[in-house]
């Protein structure tokens, strides 16, 4: 796939950070356009096919949180949030309706180049459907299997539900260390291609994101379970001794 196939729309009201992001990601022979609201988002969204979105949470008007839950509603599109370190609840929530990754202003040319990147092969990857399918890897979850070449979870009646990229590494480093309790911090280290706070939220945000796309079924007990002092331990045995129907 050449680089110039590849689009991406970067959302910002400041001319100066609009005009910086384009050209960090044009040098690299991606093909970029920039606009200063959400609805000149949406226009141009609503005309072509994105592979990503770099965004700012602050935008006059529709603000970047809003568009981020109505992209995520029905979409796969990469999500970038773009804020400011004052705007710590924002990340937070912002990562709640859906974004896949946050980069702080100022930023690092290297640091947010990389995280588009990683975004973008996962959205290709499951947009191209012209080639033959790769052989699915399905590994079992309860009344789930996570798809691991697809990065979706599917269930017995064949629903299939999408995951983030920090949620499918996340439920994939849970399910590799199934009975052992791991800590945040261990979680943190575990997960490629992200830059984590000390006091960062966000294996929280994603775990509870992971519990929601899972718990369909009140009448099953949780797979992923939280231990108090510790972090969290992820088991179907609980799951398989309960007579729940699939």
């Amino acid at each position: 796939m050449l680089t110039s196939e590849i689009k991406i729309l970067v959302v910002d009201d400041s001319g100066v950070t609009r005009e910086t992001l384009q050209s960090y990601f044009a040098e690299e022979g991606y093909s970029v356009e920039g606009v200063d609201t959400a609805e000149a988002a949406e226009q141009r969204l609503a005309n072509e096919a994105f592979d990503l979105v770099l965004l700012d949470i602050r935008l006059p008007g529709k603000d970047g949180l809003t568009l981020t839950r109505e992209l995520r509603s029905r979409s796969e599109i990469g999500i970038i949030l773009v804020t400011g370190k004052q705007d710590e609840i924002d990340r937070i929530i912002g990562l709640e309706c859906g974004a896949d990754e946050y980069v702080c202003k100022p930023f690092n040319p290297r640091e947010i180049l990389a995280r588009g990147k990683n975004l973008i092969r996962r959205v290709r990857a499951q947009r191209d459907t012209s080639k033959p399918a790769e052989e699915p890897v399905l590994r079992p979850l309860g009344p789930w299997h996570l798809d691991t070449s697809r990065r979706v979870l599917v269930r017995s009646d064949r629903t299939i539900t999408q995951l983030t990229e920090g949620e499918f590494q996340l439920l994939l480093t849970l399910m590799e260390h199934e009975g052992t309790p791991l800590s945040r911090d261990q979680l943190m280290d575990r997960i490629k291609n992200r830059t984590w706070n000390a006091t960062d939220r966000t294996i929280d945000v994603l775990i509870g994101r992971i519990r929601r796309k899972l718990a369909d079924d009140p009448e099953c007990p949780p797979m992923i379970i939280t231990v108090h002092g510790v972090g969290y331990l992820f088991s179907v045995s609980a799951i398989e001794d309960e007579s729940c129907d699939p």
